[in-house]
């Protein structure tokens, strides 16, 4: 099934890439900060600018998300004062503080109808020993003087222990305001095109070209959006950060429900997620989101994911329906601040975004204006905390030694480790990594039984491949590449398509 954000809007329809192009700006990546991005450099007039997108426009994380307008992401601000000091977590706060109100003044702007709603957003535990966790993160708020409120009692169906209120957060339809932004930026002369994938980028005399569909761009601004960024060197992003998936559920709001207001997360181990779909004005879903977990992790039941919360709605919503079923990835830093600016020191004019940790909808527009800004040569208070270009993630040990632990286990041990399972014992409608004549080949076998073999390493660094049988889709453990299941790329950072292996009568004789 898909979110609900795809069912209830448009697709696009723009063109491929069919020539060579020179333009001032290039922007990688047609989701939500790329088009962001592109909204505010176009605002100038001055640049030609070119958004070049690999799928469809906002068919990926953006059309994935729970669309939280927020800067209440999770329990952040004791973690960033303790970690760093007061003035990066009261930068933190009050630049996705402003991204809400950009994003309101765009909306009022343009006149852009997206079912945009001001909440309340909420973070809670149900838990004894977390109260001492939300009391802590609502003293730091207390002294970065902002406008929280320490609460036991909220509107869902259930008793909590403690909770923090933000006031003025809210929420959106995120496809029908990035479709309304792309509609804009076209009529302001913007070269847009989609189903172009990058496959590489190089630079030389303060120009970048970029290799996609067989043809060429040529820029001397360059701006990576794609979620991970697709190039590895200089930046060594593959280093600092790792993917991250989820699952959510829109199930149908029923008459006796008890109707809530607001949007919530808890910070409890797992996570849940929950906010409401407004259509005409009237409460018609409940997202509920969670069962998160890295990508590619081959330790738990990801088969169990969207089970897991279709149990827990009908334990808070008897007898709900589940309408749309949508999981997305996100990358995560290891010190859980985004990377946003320069990609390098090494490489000048080259820009990246990336690291959001699942709140997007709030730091693409912070992205959008750091960049922005940056090629517009304008002060932006808030650059020097996201910097991209700083190190000192790996002060973060424990999760830079599981980081390296999962690399060195997918390309070195786990290749000469031979499989437990042989071909033939692959189950219609399953896949795996399998033994065929002493080599390991990838296998999933369809409901009808049509078999389909892949090369399993992932193209972005040779990591061996897990198999996610919830999705149907081969997933890298070290850095989150996705493919589906005949091999063809989904998410980067890959830029290419596995490998495929012919076996000629698919077949197992077991030597």
């Amino acid at each position: 099934m898909k979110s609900y954000w795809t069912e209830s809007s448009c697709k696009t329809n723009y063109p491929s890439l069919d020539k060579n192009i020179n333009v001032d700006i290039c922007i990688i990546g047609g989701g939500l900060t790329g088009i962001a991005t592109a909204y505010m450099l176009s605002e100038n007039r001055k640049f030609n600018i070119l958004i070049l997108e690999a799928d469809r426009f906002g068919m990926g994380i953006t059309a994935n998300t729970t669309a939280k307008i927020t800067s209440q992401h999770g329990l952040i601000y004791n973690y960033l004062e303790n970690s760093f000091d007061k003035s990066t977590a009261s930068a933190y706060l009050k630049s996705n503080e402003e991204a809400i109100k950009l994003i309101e003044n765009i909306i009022k702007k343009e006149n852009i109808d997206c079912d945009f709603i001001k909440q309340d957003s909420f973070v809670y535990t149900c838990q004894e020993n977390n109260i001492i966790k939300i009391k802590d993160e609502q003293e730091t708020l207390k002294n970065l003087d902002f406008p929280s409120e320490y609460l036991t009692e909220i509107s869902l169906p259930f008793k909590i222990r403690a909770a923090i209120k933000f006031p003025n957060q809210a929420q959106f339809h995120p496809r029908k305001y990035l479709l309304s932004l792309l509609s804009i930026i076209e009529k302001r002369n913007i070269k847009i095109y989609e189903n172009t994938r990058v496959v590489d980028i190089k630079y030389s005399q303060n120009n970048y070209k970029l290799y996609a569909n067989n043809y060429t761009v040529n820029c001397k601004y360059l701006i990576m959006t794609t979620h991970y960024p697709i190039k590895n060197f200089p930046g060594m992003y593959f280093l600092k950060m790792y993917q991250d998936s989820s699952y959510a559920i829109a199930i149908d709001q029923k008459s006796n429900y008890k109707n809530f207001d607001g949007m919530y997360i808890s910070c409890d181990t797992p996570v849940t997620s929950f906010r409401n779909i407004f259509i005409n004005d009237e409460k018609k879903f409940i997202i509920i989101g969670g069962s998160g977990h890295k990508t590619g992790a081959t330790n738990i039941n990801i088969e169990s994911a969207y089970k897991n919360l279709e149990n827990y709605a009908n334990k808070i919503f008897p007898k709900s329906k589940v309408k749309y079923r949508w999981m997305t990835e996100d990358c995560v830093t290891l010190d859980k601040i985004p990377y946003i600016g320069d990609f390098s020191k090494l490489l000048p004019n080259m820009f990246v975004a990336t690291g959001f940790k699942k709140w997007g909808m709030t730091t693409s527009h912070v992205a959008a204006k750091i960049i922005s800004d940056k090629i517009l040569n304008i002060d932006n208070p808030y650059a020097k905390i996201y910097d991209s270009t700083r190190f000192s993630p790996i002060k973060n040990h424990k999760e830079f030694g599981n980081m390296l632990k999962q690399s060195v286990y997918s390309l070195a041990i786990n290749k000469f480790s031979k499989p437990n399972i042989n071909f033939n014992e692959i189950e219609k409608d399953c896949g795996g990594v399998v033994n065929y004549k002493g080599e390991k080949i990838g296998v999933y076998r369809d409901i009808s039984g049509e078999t389909f073999t892949i090369v399993p390493y992932c193209k972005h660094l040779g990591c061996e491949l897990s198999w996610n049988n919830l999705e149907k889709i081969w997933e890298c453990p070290c850095h989150g590449s996705r493919y589906d299941y005949k091999g063809n790329i989904i998410t980067e950072p890959s830029v290419f398509n596995l490998e495929r292996k012919f076996i000629p009568d698919k077949k197992d004789d077991n030597s």
